[in-house]
Formats: C-alpha cells, sequence, structure tokens
C-alpha cells in the first residue's frame, strides 16, 4: 500500500528525488512467446477466449518459434521432405489475427532432412546452408506471396496479414555445433535468398543464448568488417535468463541483472564498429527467471541427476519485482524489447496456464509495464537520485503529453537464503517536487497481495509534492501524475 508522506508515518528506508533533467530516452516493447509444436498446438483451440486475452497485452512482435512437429516440411528420424503446417498455424493464424498483426517468425531450426541427425548436437548436412535457404524462401512464400506449390499441392497461409519479420535460428552457440562463422555464412545465405521473394522483409540476427562469455565469443566475428556480416540487420537479439537452477536462491536471481546490462552495452559497443550495424536495436527475444525445463523422467535438463522442479517464482511476488528490475535496467541500458518467454505454460514460464487459461501474476506485470511504458511513443527518461540503488530499482518518465510516470520496485530480500521468499518490508519517499505542479494522480501495485484473476485495482491519488510509498514485500508500484 502507498500514502503520501507525513501524518506521523515511520521514515522511509529510502529516498527517490525525480529531477527535470532528461538523460536520455526510453522505450522498451514488451512482448511475448509462442513455440508452436505438438505439445502447445491446441492452446487456442481448446481456450478460444486466449486471443482476446493476448491482444490486451498490447505485445509487438509476439514471437513463434516453431519447433519439432511445429517445422512444417520434414519429419524427425526420416529423410521426408513433404510439408505439413497443421501444427504450425494452429498457434500462428490466431498470433496472426491479433496484436500489430505483425509477429516475429524465428526461423529457430532446419527440416530434420537438412541434418545428419534430428538431435540438436549434430551438424547440417549443407554447410553452404543452400537448403535451409531454399526452405526459409518457401515460408516466405507460404506467408506472404500467395503461397507455392509441391507435390502437386498448393500451401498458402489462409491469413491476410503477411510475416514482415523474421529471425534467423535459435541460440546458434548452443544448437547444431555451429561455429560463429558458421552462423555468419547461414545469415548470409538466408536473408539475400529469402529477400528474392519478398524485399520488403526485416531481420532479427544472433538470438543468443546468453550466458558468460558468449556474446564475447559470437559478436566480434559477426560484425567484424572481414568476413562478418554483408546481409541486412534490423535487430539483434539475445536471450537472458537468471538461472538454470531452481535451487539457486533469491539473492542470487537477482545479482545476475547487472550482467545483463553489461551484456546489452557489449552488444551496442562491438555494433558501432561496424557503420552498416551501428543503429541496430538490440532486443531481447527471451527473458524469464529460470531456462531449466524437464528433460524426461522428471529431471532437470540443465542439471544431470537432479530432479526437475517447477521454479514457482516465474508467477510469485519475486516476478513483480524480479522482471520490473529487468525492464528498467534493460531500457536504461538502450534495450528496445523484451519478450517474455513464454505466453501458455506453467506456473515457471506462462503469462497464462496452459492447462486452465487462468492468468498467473507474471501476466499483470508484463500487461502493467507495456500499457504504462507503451513503447509506440517513447517518453523521455528522468533523472534521479535514489538512496538505496541496491534494493530499490526506481524507473521515472515524462510522456510527450506532459505526463509522468514512476515505477517503483523493491526487489530486497528479506533473508539471503530465501528460495521465493517474501522479500523484506521497504518504504520509499518519492519526491516530486521539482516537476512541478499536476492535477490528478493514480497509482497501481502489484504484489502477493494482487488477484490474478482480474489483477490490481488503480486508485486515485492527490498530487503532492512527496509520496511515500510502502512495500509489504517484494512488489512494484507505479504512480501517474497528469497536468
Amino acid at each position: 500500500m502507498s500514502s503520501p508522506g507525513g501524518g506521523g508515518n515511520p521514515p522511509p528506508s529510502a529516498t527517490a528525488t525525480i529531477s527535470k533533467e532528461v538523460t536520455g530516452t526510453f522505450k522498451v516493447a514488451m512482448s511475448t512467446s509462442f513455440q508452436p509444436a505438438e505439445w502447445d498446438d491446441t492452446l487456442f483451440q481448446s481456450f478460444p477466449g486466449l486471443t482476446t486475452t493476448l491482444g490486451t497485452l498490447q505485445p509487438q512482435h509476439i514471437r513463434l518459434q516453431g519447433q519439432s512437429q511445429g517445422i512444417p516440411q520434414g519429419e524427425s528420424g526420416s529423410s521426408s521432405t513433404a510439408w505439413d503446417f497443421t501444427i504450425l498455424d494452429a498457434i500462428t493464424q490466431s498470433v496472426l489475427g491479433v496484436g500489430d498483426h505483425s509477429p516475429e517468425f524465428q526461423i529457430a531450426k532446419a527440416p530434420p532432412f537438412t541434418y545428419s541427425s534430428d538431435d540438436n548436437i549434430n551438424d547440417f548436412l549443407d554447410l553452404t546452408f543452400q537448403q535451409f535457404a531454399g526452405y526459409a524462401q518457401n515460408l516466405v512464400l507460404y506467408y506472404n506471396k500467395g503461397g507455392f506449390i509441391a507435390n502437386g499441392q498448393v500451401y498458402v497461409s489462409p491469413s491476410p496479414y503477411p510475416i514482415t519479420w523474421w529471425g534467423i535460428y535459435n541460440e546458434p552457440n548452443i544448437n547444431n555445433d555451429l561455429t560463429p562463422q558458421q552462423y555468419v555464412e547461414m545469415y548470409d545465405a538466408l536473408v539475400p535468398a529469402m529477400q528474392a521473394i519478398d524485399p520488403s522483409l526485416k531481420f532479427v540476427a544472433m538470438e543468443l543464448a546468453d550466458f558468460s562469455g558468449q556474446p564475447q565469443a559470437w559478436l566480434p566475428e559477426f560484425v567484424s568488417g572481414e568476413g562478418g556480416v554483408t546481409a541486412q540487420v534490423d535487430a539483434m537479439a539475445t536471450h537472458f535468463y537468471s538461472t538454470c537452477n531452481q535451487k539457486d536462491t533469491d539473492a542470487q536471481l537477482f545479482s545476475t541483472i547487472p550482467d545483463f546490462v553489461s551484456d546489452i552495452n557489449y552488444f551496442y559497443a562491438e555494433t558501432a564498429t561496424n557503420p552498416a550495424l551501428a543503429q541496430v536495436p538490440v532486443w531481447v527475444t527471451e527473458n524469464n527467471v529460470n531456462a531449466d525445463y524437464d528433460a524426461g523422467n522428471g529431471m532437470s535438463a540443465c542439471n544431470p541427476g537432479q530432479q526437475y522442479v517447477v521454479d514457482q517464482r516465474g508467477s510469485s511476488a519475486f516476478f513483480a519485482a524480479w522482471r520490473p528490475y529487468v525492464f528498467s535496467q534493460l531500457g536504461k541500458a538502450g534495450a528496445q524489447a523484451l519478450y517474455h518467454w513464454d505466453f501458455g505454460a506453467d506456473a515457471q514460464f506462462g503469462e497464462v496456464n496452459a492447462t486452465s487459461a487462468q492468468l498467473q501474476l507474471s501476466y499483470w506485470v508484463d500487461y502493467w509495464l507495456e500499457h504504462m511504458f507503451p513503447s509506440t511513443g517513447g517518453a523521455s527518461l528522468l533523472q534521479c537520485v535514489n538512496s538505496d540503488d541496491a534494493e530499490i530499482e526506481v524507473l521515472p518518465v515524462l510522456n510527450n503529453d506532459g505526463s509522468v510516470v514512476v515505477m517503483v520496485a523493491n526487489h530486497a530480500i528479506n533473508s539471503p537464503d530465501d528460495n521465493n521468499g517474501p522479500g523484506a518490508p521497504r518504504s520509499v519517499l518519492v519526491d516530486f517536487s521539482a516537476l512541478g505542479t499536476f492535477s490528478s494522480g493514480t497509482l497501481l501495485a502489484i504484489n502477493a497481495n494482487t488477484s490474478t484473476a482480474n489483477g490490481p485495482s488503480v486508485t486515485s491519488l492527490t498530487p503532492v509534492p512527496q509520496i511515500t510509498v510502502t512495500f509489504g514485500g517484494y512488489g512494484v508500484v507505479f504512480v501517474t501524475l497528469k497536468p
């Protein structure tokens, strides 16, 4: 809960003083993701109302990552070249119909017949990537150019919306034994081939599994003026997870966020060395608390011999502190998109529970980040002096209409050993006095008490020069002031 300062309240544990000085721009598009495959293709068929739920998030360029039977050509364990878009389009057609009608289709993997085996650790048979490029061309024909004919059959997307944004491969640094130079060659093979079908396309490069040392190992060769990429790049992308082990503490997870920022800064430093890439934005096209998953028989994929346990921090009050902290820090570093992984899943990953269609707390956190900081307009980032940067994240912006939005997130831990703990109580005195007067205001809080069914309530707030925001534990508060 929050209240204006004064009136005998206990002294705040931190102060945040907002000034009129603009320190830069803030423009982060919140989005979400799908992995069309046989394990989730019935999501919209089972719960048709989820298209509305998805659309109200206002996601930008929703990410589609077809895997397994969601790859529309070939069949696992065979040399088949037959086409079948059934699994892929069970998700893709619904996604095309909502939001900005402009998803990012990540060509996550080539068809099975292009590999020596369809297992992820095996090599491409054709290292000129011409087979892969032909497959990619047919995808563009299918979605954008009235289809293609194969084996006497016409394959064409039923949607009136084309796909403009395309990502070239998923996490090449951990998939299919690719080297950095082979990824450059793959990218330079696919992009011109796809542009030959549709010159209007835009492309996302890299999409790394981002952990210690990976950008440093992969970016220099990609951006190099000699031997580096020559094809069009419209966005560079990477993936951030705070852990791959449910046993890691809350403190360990929060401590990873400065590393995320460091890698975003490294992306921009590297692209700045190549004039063709100097203005290319960086997107974070996968982000969540924990990347681990069940590898079969209930065992952890990341920790062999360890039982897999769903990390509840993906949808608990922890997330209401963690994601706003990530959003703010990455946006201040210049990242222009942040994608949740993924929309319909379990308590660890999903914004929506895939088996019941019930909303999870992560949905409301992401919803309000996009609605409070709409990416379509952008905003000016205001200077803030925060007395407790180690535990409190403050994000103040000035909008074009003169309104001010200040996000305050409490990620103070209650105990060093906490794992999905409650967070520690904190209060923050937010000083708006330098900004002048406002006619009206609102306050919205997301925390352990927030209804996942209905979301948080927006309450009216009388604008005063100073407001004390209080937290019972992990959570985030948004204050909006209007002239």
